[in-house]
């Protein structure tokens, strides 16, 4: 089946190299324009056109799909469907005709739960176990449309929303290239979503602050649910402390912490909730790198009464 494939960031590389491996055809590539990054702001191309460059694949990168001599370059490749993976850019009720199977879009939640811009964060962010990911067909709702293949995944005790995506993004592939394989054999069923929706809105920093006193259950899960990318963050003697994932690391029995406060073993350093002490994983100072909490112990100067700012930011501010 001829194949339009449409897709930006590092997660939806494993789709696309599946694709190429595929039974299918890519006849050409969408995905954002290049886009500055790092100190000198220097223009790269996103992860997915690296790939298609490198394959040969020719590729697209319009601002917007809503031009109309777009649309006709896309019609002009005629292909049979559409796959989709965190493309970024919005499809236009005019251009989803253009394929005779659709869009198809490989989203990164059990739908109708966590539709929108951060399934995965959100679902970790909820202390949720379980997750999955579906194939749909793009209809002009967010992530409204009939779904063609469904998978479940677990959540780890310990993992990240980064690593979680790193994951599902690998296992998505091989149930994209499915949907794909059973629309090209006419044996695919769309069924329409059923049961109550969640948003997944996209993460914000200010969201991103460590409330120190919520349990460890609650403080594991923001940690986990923010990393990388914005990152849970705290404050350490006025500055911004990021914390980037937690270990499974237990607390001596007659240790007790106040919220925030610190305490750091030899091998681990423990922060205190609402409930019992959490062991820091990643950690990164202000204007350092990420390292394991331990190793930026031991350079820290670590005293007794050391301690993140339990308060919120915005809670102290409502607070005046």
């Amino acid at each position: 089946m001829r194949v339009l494939f449409a897709g930006t960031p590092a997660a939806a590389v494993p789709s696309l190299q599946a694709l190429l491996g595929s039974d299918h055809e890519v006849v050409a590539v969408l995905t954002r324009p290049d886009a500055p990054t790092g100190r000198g702001r220097t223009l790269r191309p996103s992860p997915v056109r690296a790939v298609a460059d490198e394959a040969g694949v020719p590729v697209l990168t319009p601002r917007t799909l809503r031009d109309a001599e777009v649309q006709a370059q896309l019609r002009e490749l005629a292909p049979e469907a559409a796959p989709v993976v965190a493309y970024g850019n919005l499809i236009p009720p005019a251009a989803l005709d253009i394929p005779r199977h659709g869009w198809i879009n490989l989203h990164f939640s059990l739908l109708p739960a966590w539709r929108g811009a951060a399934p995965v964060q959100r679902a970790v962010l909820a202390g949720e176990t379980e997750t999955g990911m579906s194939t749909f067909r793009i209809d002009a709702g967010l992530d409204t449309g009939d779904v063609l293949g469904m998978r479940g995944a677990r959540i780890g005790p310990l993992e990240t929303s980064g690593e979680l995506l790193d994951r599902l993004a690998v296992e998505g592939a091989q149930l994209l290239v499915q949907t794909l394989d059973e629309l090209a054999a006419g044996t695919a069923v769309a069924t329409p979503q059923e049961g109550e929706a969640t948003h997944a809105a996209k993460l914000t920093s200010q969201e991103a602050q460590i409330d120190w006193n919520a349990p460890a259950e609650a403080v594991s899960a923001h940690i986990r649910g923010m990393s990388p990318d914005p990152g849970a963050w705290t404050q350490l003697r006025g500055e911004r402390f990021k914390v980037l994932g937690v270990e499974a690391a237990q607390a001596p029995e007659d240790l007790v912490l106040a919220p925030g406060q610190l305490h750091a073993t030899r091998r681990s350093v423990f922060a205190g909730t609402a409930t019992r002490p959490l062991a820091l994983g990643t950690v990164a100072a202000a204007g350092k790198k990420a390292m394991r909490a331990a190793d930026w112990a031991r350079g820290a100067a670590l005293t007794e009464g050391t301690a993140f700012d339990a308060a919120r930011i915005q809670d102290a501010e409502e607070a005046r």
